[in-house]
């Protein structure tokens, strides 16, 4: 009973700092500040702290689900916080293990190794010597999310009421995906269980060159994670990479096969493969690491996604238009042959992609392809198709390989290079 009141006590006074950002932000509007409506949002968002800064993420990976210009703004939400003072770590990983640090780890550095909105790292070394790192949870973070997402959940709920047409935006099915996407987040053990699971995939798929953190789990818990120190760089440093490795194509390659292999053949598929989470090792492996956010595919939908790509391969539009069909939800009969047609229009765009200049960068080609992407998505939705958020986080994982193609191996073509075995 008194849990329930404390935690009933912080989600009002939570409330009401949010009431506060937005009327701040509000009197600022009235007063003439008023900037793009995308930018206000993000700038909000950002003022709002960890559930907005989360969310504002996901909306800068889900082009299926918000307009094109909101996802570009929000590629901007502040991917870091700053971290909190040791002493505060101290207690929550003294209070987790039951214990005092001093029998678990001989040191832990009290400067923070990184800094999200959920959760810091440290890196310390345990009794017998090894060196690890701690993720901690950031206290009330969880707490925080809840009273967010669920103030969230009856606002879009209300929407949805005032304004019916808005129902088909499903507005309030999004914000329960996020609110199961971050809970899963603030759930270490489940976190040590993706990493088991993976192991255990390229375990059974004889997979020596990439692995994951192994996960120390008599001191680890639902708030804090301890798991074996990696040693490497990103995947788009390809300076120190060749100290690494003499052949960095094939490191990308190991590293693509690897997740391909996933969407098959694990549980689940790794859904945040940005740089900071695919390391070259020092022994040229493939570190695969944080596995907080993943996506699951059933078959038939992972089938039309395989379909889809093997049509644009051939430029097979009226073959794009069906399994475009297959992987979306509708209310409504699309016409296949419109938006074969309306596919083939766009497609005579990426023809222009990359033109043959010095001058056209891995970062240039990666706006182009998300510009493309997000055209045909608004193709797809022009006809009545709504796009799961599997299908999303699926294909913003394809727009970062292709930004590591265009930086280690730009001489290599993602769909018909043969080492890479992206059907099955």
């Amino acid at each position: 009973m008194v849990t329930r009141l404390k935690d009933g006590i912080k989600g009002a006074f939570r409330i009401g700092q949010t009431m506060s950002v937005l009327g701040r932000i509000g009197f600022n509007w009235v007063r003439g500040d008023r900037p793009p409506a995308p930018r206000l949002l993000r700038q909000t968002f950002e003022s709002l702290g960890a559930t907005y800064i989360k969310l504002g993420q996901f909306i800068a990976s889900s082009p299926t689900f918000f307009p094109k210009e909101y996802v570009e703004e929000f590629q901007g939400c502040l991917d870091s916080t700053p971290s909190l003072p040791y002493r505060v770590i101290r207690k929550i990983i003294e209070e987790e293990l039951g214990r005092p640090v001093e029998e678990v780890f001989t040191d832990i550095d009290p400067v923070a190794l990184a800094s999200a909105s959920i959760a810091q790292v440290h890196v310390a070394r345990l009794i017998n010597g090894e060196e690890v790192v701690i993720k901690v949870q950031k206290p009330g973070v969880r707490n925080i999310l809840l009273t967010d997402l669920n103030f969230l959940y009856v606002s879009a709920r209300i929407l949805e009421t005032l304004a019916p047409k808005l129902s088909w935006t499903s507005l309030s099915d999004i914000v329960d995906e996020i609110q199961r996407t971050m809970m899963e987040e603030c759930d270490f053990i489940k976190e040590a269980d993706n990493l088991e699971v993976f192991r255990q995939f390229l375990h059974n798929t004889h997979n020596t060159d990439a692995t994951v953190p192994k996960v120390y789990e008599q001191c680890s818990s639902r708030r804090i994670l301890v798991m074996e120190r990696f040693y490497g760089v990103p995947l788009t440093d390809l300076d120190s990479i060749r100290g690494y490795t003499n052949n960095p194509e094939g490191t990308l390659i190991t590293a693509m096969n690897t997740w391909f292999s996933s969407l098959t053949q694990c549980d689940f598929f790794h859904a945040d493969v940005h740089a900071g989470n695919l390391m070259v090792l020092r022994d040229g492996r493939v570190g695969f690491i944080d596995f907080g956010i993943v996506g699951r595919i059933a078959p038939d939908t992972w089938q039309a996604v395989n379909d889809f790509i093997q049509t644009v391969m051939v430029g097979n539009f009226d073959g794009m238009a069906d399994a475009m069909i297959r992987i979306g939800v509708t209310r409504h009969t699309v016409e296949a042959s419109l938006l074969a047609n309306d596919l083939r229009t766009l497609y005579s765009k990426m023809d222009q992609m990359v033109p043959d200049t010095v001058a056209y960068t891995a970062d240039r080609a990666e706006d182009d392809v998300n510009h493309l992407l997000m055209d045909m998505v608004k193709v797809g939705e022009s006809h009545g198709l709504h796009f799961p958020r599997e299908f999303a986080l699926l294909l913003k994982q394809f727009l970062y390989f292709d930004r590591y193609v265009h930086i280690l191996a730009p001489e290599m073509d993602m769909f018909m290079d043969d080492r890479l075995k992206m059907l099955h």
